[in-house]
This record gives C-alpha cells, structure tokens and sequence, in this order.
C-alpha cells in the first residue's frame, strides 16, 4: 500500500505527457486519454483514502527513491490529505466530463490540464516543505496557462495579471522556506517541527509571516485577492470550475498543513501576533468579500467574491485551532469545492442555453432553464448554510469550534456571514424563480450575449452530481467528523 502513493503524482503527469504525445498523432484525442487518466486517479486515491480510514485513521508514508527521512523526500497520506486527495481527483473527472461538450477540446489543453491535477496531488501529499513549493510552481504555471485558453483578449489579460501576482505570492513562500531552512538546516515538515522549537526566534517568525503571506495571494485572502475576481471571469466556463474548487482550496489545505504540521499549535500561541495575522485575513475577507460580491452584476464575478468570503471562514478555523474547528475547516473544504465547482458549472450551462451571465438576465430562469435554474438555487441554499447542507455542516462545526475557544467576536462574524451570503444569493433566487423572463429578441438571447445552444449529458450530469453532492455530503459530515478524530489529534499535539 506504502508504494502506491507515488502514483498520486505519477499518473497524472503520464497522463498529461501521453495526451500531449496523442495530440502529434492525432489532434483531438486528448479527452479520452485525459479521462482513463482520471478514472485511475481516482481509483489510486480511493483505495488509499479506504485504507487511511478503513481500520481507523492511519498515516501511509512513502520516502522517494528509498532514501532516510529527513534526507529523503517524504510524501504522507493521513485522514485530511486523503480527504483532499480524493476530492481533487473526483472533481477533475467530474469537470473533464463537462469540459468534453463545453471545451476547450485541443491535447495541449488536455496535458495542461492533468499537469495541474499532478500539481494539485503532489502539493496534497508531500511532506518535504521546498517540495511543496514546487508543486505549488507547478499549479500555478498550469493555471495560469488554463485561464489564459479563451479565446478572448479578457482571458489573456486575466491570466497575465494571475501571473504576476502568483509569482510574487510563490516568491515570498520560498523566501519563508529559506528562513525556516536556515534556522534548522532541513525541509521534512516533522523534522522542522521538532527543530523550529530551538531555532532563532526573529527567522521562524520572518519564515511564518512570509510563508503565510505566500499563501494568502494563492488562496485569495483580502485584499491579496486581486487576481481572482479576473481570472475566474475571464477564464472559460471549464477553467473557472476546476480552478475555483480545486487551485485555492488545496492552497488553504497547505496553509492549514504548514501552520499545524511545521509551526504547531504552540507557535501560534507563543506568538500572538502570529494567530492575529490569521484571524485579521479571515475577519476582513469574510466580510469584504460579502459585500463586494453583493456590488457585482456579473454571475462569474459575484461567485468570485463569495470565494473570498468563504475561504475566510477556512481561516477563521485555521486561526481558531481546536479539533471541532478544524474539523469544520475540512467539510468547507471539501464542501466549498463541490458548492461553488457546481455553481460555476451551472452558470456555464446558462451561458450555454440562454446566453445569461448577468444578474438581471437571470430574471425567470426557472421558465427558460429549470435544471439549471434548480441546480443553481440548491447550491446557493447550501452555500448559504441552510440545512441539512454541507455548508451547514462546515459553519456549524467552525462556529461550535469558535464558541468552545471562547472567540466570541470572531464567532460573530462567522454568524454574520451567513447573512451576507444570504444578501447576494437571495436576489438570484428571488429573479430566477420569482420574476417573469426578460424579453429577449427573436434570435433567444439578450443583447451582446451568447448565441445560445444545447447542453450535453455530460454537462447536466455533472452539475446535477455535485447538486446532489452538496446535500448528501451534509449527512455524511458527523460521521466524517469521528473518523477525522485521530488525524487532528495528531496534528495539534
């Protein structure tokens, strides 16, 4: 089983290297060779997760090359990496069978494509922290170049700005890693664990601040967001959904894993200055977020904002840091992904049929479209935190977490959020379902939109399984929560 974890990484880089190859031979082929690599992601994943969770919660440790740890680079499959391990590999299957009617269709794209889930896994499981950089490299360059496949100048100025400002987020993180290095001598997370504890005080202070500012630009922190809004809006319908439930989330896991795996509980509460870092970025992007995304008429710009928000409550329980707080951290996580990868997909089948991306062309949604009409308002719904949702559950559990740390100021901001969410969703809801449809030329679409077209099996089938995902995960959340025990108790010691 310990010899299985490479392959994580491994399957999908040859899937990408022979959908790229495929593309010489044959143009177009790319999909196919994309999708087997994908099933057999998800069959590496879930016989892995099966084991970690199976007997109880275990850790699988794998060390390249067969070298000694801390020499050697580690890679750790634990309860909370496999959690984010087998949701990265389901969500890139599930957004490749929408991507296979709504494109992009060439093998470049394809190879970029599973070069990303290769990034996103290996970021996932590596317990070396200069490896973590490299895979964080090997995300952002591929996203990069995946926003920027419109076909559109929107796109290419989007991934342009994505880029300048995700090098300089990279940048600060390998400047952290090099502080931390210095002040220890090694990179394995457990053995700078054990070794920050004797270093210089001002170096694993510098390597906190700048590590954790690293990963705020890459998760999209206020008001080190500014890349976000462009890149989700500008990129295609395909790009916006996988970039959007996976590249931040799995920045936020990191972020989780390097504060608790090489800083550690004590860290933060020997340096309270290093917690209200923390809770400062998660209080203002909850509530800038909120009402930025309440601003907006574009839908792709709305669910951006709403991204800043929510992941705001990811750092609010990474700041908070008991068991009941974190445990909420990794339902939002994974409910976030299904959530707003869903909303995004929905959106994109609008585009598709009506030519809607606006706000007011929503207007009597239900008439024109009503799959996605009511695929749309049960993701908001579950966004907003209604029961019994996975977004419940994460805020439940976060709040819970926040009332048991006695943070009574931040668990009213958590509260509030609910009501903003509430203040932008309702509005979409209220014109899909409540108001008549717009007027729109003969031709069936408003103006300056979309020639609209029909939808493929594969797009209605996943937006209605991550539909369905968003409310069964909410019931399967308490019993996550007792099989995730063991791993957080191990991660907060």
């Amino acid at each position: 089983m310990t010899d299985l974890v490479p392959f994580v990484v491994a399957v999908p880089i040859f899937g990408s290297v022979l959908a790229f190859a495929a593309g010489i031979a044959r143009p177009k082929t790319g999909w196919p060779v994309a999708a087997v690599a994908s099933l057999a992601q998800v069959a590496v994943a879930g016989v892995l997760a099966a084991a970690t969770f199976g007997a109880g919660p275990a850790r699988i440790a794998y060390v390249v090359g067969g070298f000694e740890t801390p020499f050697g680079i580690e890679l750790v499959v634990d309860g909370l990496s496999a959690t984010v391990l087998v949701l990265v590999a389901v969500v890139s299957l599930g957004v490749l069978a929408y991507a296979r009617r709504a494109g992009p269709r060439s093998n470049a794209f394809y190879a970029i494509y599973m070069l990303l889930v290769a990034g996103l896994s290996g970021m996932t499981v590596t317990a070396d922290l200069f490896n973590m950089y490299v895979f964080l490299e090997i995300t952002g360059l591929t996203a990069y170049a995946l926003v920027a496949a419109g076909e559109d100048s929107r796109s290419t100025v989007a991934a342009l700005k994505y880029l300048l400002v995700g090098t300089f987020g990279a940048s600060l993180f390998l400047l952290g890693i090099g502080y931390a290095y210095v002040g220890t001598g090694t990179l394995n997370m457990a053995d700078l664990a054990a070794k920050l504890a004797d270093a210089d005080p001002v170096l694993a202070q510098a390597a906190f601040a700048l590590i954790v500012v690293g990963l705020f630009i890459k998760v999209a922190v206020f008001p080190l967001h500014t890349w976000q809004p462009d890149a989700y809006a500008g990129a295609p319908d395909t790009v916006s959904a996988l970039i959007s439930a996976l590249v931040s989330t799995v920045a936020a896991y990191a972020l989780l894993r390097v504060v608790y795996t090489v800083f550690g509980a004590g860290f933060l509460d020997s340096t309270p200055v290093a917690r209200a870092i923390l809770i400062g970025g998660a209080v203002v992007s909850i509530v800038a977020g909120s009402l930025l995304a309440v601003s907006q008429s574009e839908i792709k710009r709305v669910l951006a904002y709403s991204s800043v928000s929510q992941f705001g409550l990811i750092l609010a329980a990474i700041a908070i840091g008991n068991d009941t707080a974190l445990t909420g951290a990794a339902i939002h996580l994974v409910g976030h992904a299904v959530m707003k990868g869903g909303l995004f997909l929905t959106a994109g089948v609008v585009a598709t049929e009506t030519g809607a991306r606006t706000i007011d062309e929503f207007d009597g949604l239900a008439d024109r479209s009503p799959v996605a009409a009511g695929a749309f308002g049960v993701l908001a719904v579950s966004m907003v935190g209604v029961p019994p949702t996975v977004g419940f559950a994460g805020k439940w559990y976060i709040a819970i977490g926040a009332a048991e740390a006695g943070s009574w100021a931040l668990l009213a901001v958590i509260v509030a959020s609910t009501l903003l969410t509430l203040a932008y969703f309702l509005r979409l809801v209220e014109r899909m379902f409540f108001r008549a449809p717009a007027t729109v030329p003969a031709d069936g679409r408003s103006d300056g939109a979309e020639t609209p077209a029909s939808s493929s099996t594969g797009m209605y089938a996943t937006v209605v399984g991550a539909t369905v995902c968003a409310v069964a995960l909410g019931f399967g959340a308490f019993v996550y929560s007792t099989q995730m025990q063991a791993t957080l108790t191990q991660l907060l010691s």
